[in-house]
This record gives C-alpha cells, structure tokens and sequence, in this order.
C-alpha cells in the first residue's frame, strides 16, 4: 500500500513540493531547494529555521522548543520550527525574511602570483611516427620529454580511432604521467582548470586558462550543505547517520556543479575541456568532497594524513571531464585542513625570515604561528560567533545584515550600516564585533561581558535575561527590536576568550610576546571585513606594537588557484602540511589558563599594554 502524499507550497519563493505524510517539514525544504538558516542541523537548538504556517496541519515535536525560541507574539502568528514539525496534510507555509538565505557577500580575493606557470595538466600533439623497426604505426608527443604515459585501455582504443592529428592531454596529479583525454585536431591552445574554495558556508571557483595562467571567470554560491548544520561538529554527527554522507557528498558537488554550469556557459566553453581541478577546503569538507567518513575527526589527538587527497572527477561526481583529476590541498589536523595551508602559502610565512602569526577566524578559527624554520598551529571553535551564528538576531553576511556599528556615548544610539543599504533584519559577524566593542566602550558593558543596567532606558530586561536595543522595531524589516542579549554575550564572550586564549597558548609554548611577532596576517571576510581597531579593543586578538597587519584575503582559493599553475608551489603545500606542529587544544594543559584570562575585556594584562596604561593615567 503506497503511502499518502501531501502537498506543500511555500511563499513568498512560489516553490511546491510533494512529500510522504509525517515527513519532517526541514527536510521538505531541502528537497525543495530552498536554502534556509538551520544553523544546529535540524536540533531544535538554534531557532532560525523559523517558518509560518498559513494553511494545513502539522504535528508539534515538542512544546518545550516552542516556548524557548517564541515569543507569544509569533505563536499567535503561528509561527514553527521547520525542524520540529511534521506535515500532516496539504499545506501553505510562509518563508520569514529572517529565516531566508539572500544574495549572501561572499569574499573573492585577488590570486597570488605564479612566477613560473607549471601546471599538472598539459597538452601535447600525438603525431603518428613511423618507424621501419616497427611493423605498426605509434604516436609520438611533441615536446614532451620524461616517462612514458600511462594509458587505459578506453583511452588507446580512442587513439586507435581517431585520425592522424590528435590532441593528447597529460596529467601528473597522481605522481606519474598519464593520458586523460584525447581528442581530434589540434587542441594545444585550449586547456582550462578549476580553482575551487570549499567553504564550510560557501563555494567560489576561478575558470582559468592553464595556457598562460590568466583568470577567465570567477563566480560563488551557497554550500548547499548548510541546511545540514553550519558547524563541523553537526555536519560530522550529521555524516554519520544512515545515507548522510551521501547526502552531505551529493550536496557538495551539486554546488560545485551549478557553478561549473554557469561559469562554462559564460565563457563559451565545453565542460570536458576543463582537465584540471584544485581545492582548498578544511580537513571536515575535504572528507565530504569525496565521500570519505569523517566522524572520525570528533576524537581529540586523532592522527589525520597530510597527503593531499586525489580523485578521479567521475568517482566523486563532478561534472567536467571524466578522468579529470581533483586534487584537495592537503590537511594538517583534524581542524587544521587546506584552506589553512592555502592561507601559509599565501602568506609567505613559511619563507620568511620574521617571526609571523596567521589568524583565520571562520566557522572554525585557526591560528599558525611561525617562520621558516618552523610553523605550529591551533584551532578553536571561536569562528561561529563571529559570523553571526548562535547570536539571537545573528545572521550571515548578506543583504539586510548590520555590518557596522557605532554607538553614541551621549545617547546611546547606535548607528548602524546596513548591506544593501535597507532595512536590517539581523547582525553579521562584523556588525557584532563593532556593537560589542562599542557597548564596553560607552559603558554598556563591564570587564567581564556583563550588560550593564541603568544608564539608558535602551538597555532593558528580556526574556533571556539584560538586553540593549540595537535598532527599535520600527526601523527593521523584520517588525521586531534587533537587540543584544546576555545570553549572547555569554556566547560570545566565550568565542573571544577561545580565540584570544588559542593565541596565547602558542605564543606560551613557543616563549613569545607581543613585541617579538612583525606580522599579523588575517585570513577570511575576518580580516576584509571587520575593524580592527574594534577587534583589538574587544580583545579577541592582542595588540601586536612591532606587527604590520595584511588582509590576506581568500587564502583558500588563492591557494588552491597557486596549485593549480604550479607544481612547484603543490610541493610547497606538501612541505607545509608536513612540517606543521598541531597543538589540540582539547587536551592541553596551558588552555584552560589562557582561555581564563582571555574571558574578560579586554584580557592579559601584557597583552594590551596600551589599554592599561591608558586606565591606569585615567584613574
């Protein structure tokens, strides 16, 4: 007996969808397509993944949840968890605009430059060359010189096929030479390759020319994985249920395939003439890219292998040309993975004389500290706070995101700059940096993170304990005071203390202070985006006197793009990968210590010599 299908329609995106009854309403959406916030996976923990029901019947998972994240306002309006309900019949449902993921602001940075173009893939002309010692005709590659390639047999049968003239394409990604492609005619002036950064939330990719290195396209979307959860630890938990690393794997490539879809069209070009792909990614999605069981990675200390990992296009379902070799720079750690590596290579760090610290603060933060002579790395979860995430009105980057804040200290308004230059609906990771900062400044806030009550009828008591209106309802898209709670604070003030105490910790073991390091580079939109003066004024970072700070950029892609050229800067990955220390934090001893005198504002004493000394003139 087939089981009753009911219909589902969600506005205001016009999208429909037929599933079982009782099937859980958030994964009625991901099958929809619809790209909606579900920052904890689907746990009923984060209450973003908020939707009204306009029409129909659903069953409640717990009653618990409900009255957690709404306020009797929403539960009037019938608002749900699209996680913690099932349908039950035909239904009508409304996409809140808070809830929705819109025209998000995706960092492409500028690509490093290749000295000396070397790329992995190569095409030769296989002319037939005679010989009267042979009795059978053989082809010979014009200007190749080294091993003999390997050739599968699908591959010579092609040969043997084709005509006098043809194009062979040679790939040295797996550490011999080997015959991926052939095709008729003289194709040596057309080859392209793929740099790719697979972001936690994001994917961008560069169409590049392997000829002469020259970036054709470039273009970026949505992790399609994100509706899974954004934090490693729930995509992992996620992969380990039954077909969730099919599924996690089949999201991946879906969005590396629109991708490639759009930027071939634009460029005029066959999707099989694309025979080379890089990627840079952390050691959680480089696992998932290729279908590899990452859970696995939950154990502290676990040894991970930092060989790059190699696949065939066709084996993990990447949409170019079959035997199109996909390489993922190589991980370090359990969270220390490519993009790390990529950020090193970018950096120089690895080649340099002075002493240099690398902060990249994403959805996972990771710090290398080091020269060339050696280079020792931590990660810590301070990344998820500073990308909006797990802050009551947090969101991404994106449009109607506050990515500014300035308060005034007469008045205690803030002021506040929108993407998109509309009505805000949320915060993003660079706007809770500024607001914060801000708050201690005028003294909304203590040292120790707490909302201070009495100076401003602005700061008010909420269900969650203190609150500081941000921006009054009436000047949001969303009808509802953006505030500041304690309990974001909390979390936030955690993030910070991780941060800055996984960067004290280094500086501890390797007998370091502020005044010895003369270069900060900061990696991500952490480093683009955020100001820094705010970010050491909040202490999430130490004041660094002798440092010059340099915005890297996307360190992941333009790593993955140096790769990509070149076979010399791939074996400068290898030798980074290998040589890096990794200090897990989970069990070390200097943490708890370092992460204690981080957790106030703005943290050690030698740290922020500047902040103490102007306190100690002030009083």
């Amino acid at each position: 007996m087939s089981k009753k299908l009911v219909r589902i329609i969600f506005h205001p995106l016009n999208k429909v969808v037929e599933v079982e009854r009782g099937t859980l309403l958030l994964d009625a959406i991901r099958e929809a397509g619809i790209q909606i916030e579900s920052i904890c996976g689907g746990k009923g923990q984060c209450g973003k993944c908020k939707v009204i029901l306009n029409k129909g019947e659903v069953s409640i998972a717990s009653e618990d949840v409900y009255k957690k994240h709404f306020s009797p306002q929403e539960v009037s309006q019938n608002y749900h968890l699209a996680c913690q309900v099932h349908v039950l019949s035909d239904s009508e449902l409304t996409i809140p605009v808070e809830s929705r993921i819109d025209k998000p602001k995706i960092l492409v940075s500028t690509e490093m430059r290749i000295e000396e173009l070397d790329p992995a893939s190569r095409k030769y002309l296989a002319k037939v060359f005679r010989s009267p010692d042979f009795p059978l005709p053989s082809r010979k590659l014009e200007n190749y010189s080294g091993l003999r390639p390997k050739i599968d047999n699908e591959t010579y049968r092609k040969i043997l096929s084709l005509g006098e003239l043809i194009t062979a394409t040679v790939s040295t990604t797996n550490g011999y030479p080997e015959v991926i492609k052939v095709e008729p005619g003289d194709k040596v002036g057309t080859n392209y390759g793929l740099a790719i950064d697979i972001g936690t939330t994001t994917v961008v990719m560069l169409l590049v020319d392997l000829t002469n290195g020259k970036i054709i396209d470039k273009d970026s979307t949505l992790n399609r994985q994100i509706t899974y959860g954004e934090e490693l630890i729930t995509r992992i938990a996620f992969a380990s249920r039954p077909e969730g690393l099919q599924k996690l794997q089949r999201a991946v490539t879906e969005s590396i395939n629109h991708l490639i879809e759009r930027i071939t069209a634009r460029a005029g070009i066959e999707k099989e003439e694309i025979t080379d792909i890089c990627a840079g990614g952390n050691t959680v999605m480089n696992h998932l890219l290729v279908g590899m069981d990452p859970t696995y990675l939950e154990m502290a200390n676990v040894e991970v292998s930092r060989k790059p990992i190699i696949r065939k296009a066709k084996e993990i379902g990447i949409d170019v040309n079959p035997d199109t070799y996909v390489y993922c720079l190589p991980n370090v750690s359990r969270f220390v993975g490519g993009d790390a590596v990529g950020d090193v290579l970018v950096s120089g760090m690895h080649k340099s004389e002075d002493l240099s610290l690398l902060i990249d603060l994403g959805t996972n933060g990771e710090i290398i500290l080091g020269n060339k002579d050696w280079l020792a790395s931590v990660s810590c979860a301070s990344g998820p706070a500073f990308e909006g995430a797990g802050i009551k009105f947090g969101m991404r980057a994106m449009r109607g995101a506050i990515e500014h804040v300035k308060i005034n200290p007469e008045t205690f308004e803030a002021e506040c700059q929108v993407i998109g230059n509309t009505l805000p609906k949320g915060i993003c990771g660079s706007g809770i940096i500024d607001a914060v900062a801000e708050m201690f400044s005028v003294g909304i806030l203590d040292f120790s993170g707490k909302i201070v009550e009495g100076k401003t009828p602005l700061v008010r008591r909420g269900s969650e304990g203190l609150e500081y209106v941000l921006v009054p309802a009436e000047k949001t898209a969303i009808g509802r005071d953006i505030v500041i709670t304690q309990q974001d604070m909390a979390y936030i003030m955690d993030s910070k203390g991780a941060a800055c105490g996984a960067i004290g910790v280094l500086m501890k073991k390797y007998k370091v202070s502020i005044y010895d390091i003369k270069h900060i580079y900061l990696a991500g939109a952490f480093g683009s985006y955020t100001d820094l003066r705010n970010v050491v004024k909040f202490g999430i970072i130490p004041e660094f006197p002798n440092g010059k700070f340099h915005p890297l950029g996307n360190g992941s892609l333009s790593g993955a793009y140096a790769t990509l050229l070149s076979l010399k800067k791939r074996e400068e990955a290898r030798e980074v990968a290998e040589k890096m220390v990794y200090i897990d934090l989970l069990v070390d001893v200097d943490f708890n210590e370092e992460y204690s005198a981080a957790i106030y504002i703005p943290g050690k004493r030698e740290f922020f010599p500047s902040y103490y000394s102007s306190q100690a003139i002030t009083t």
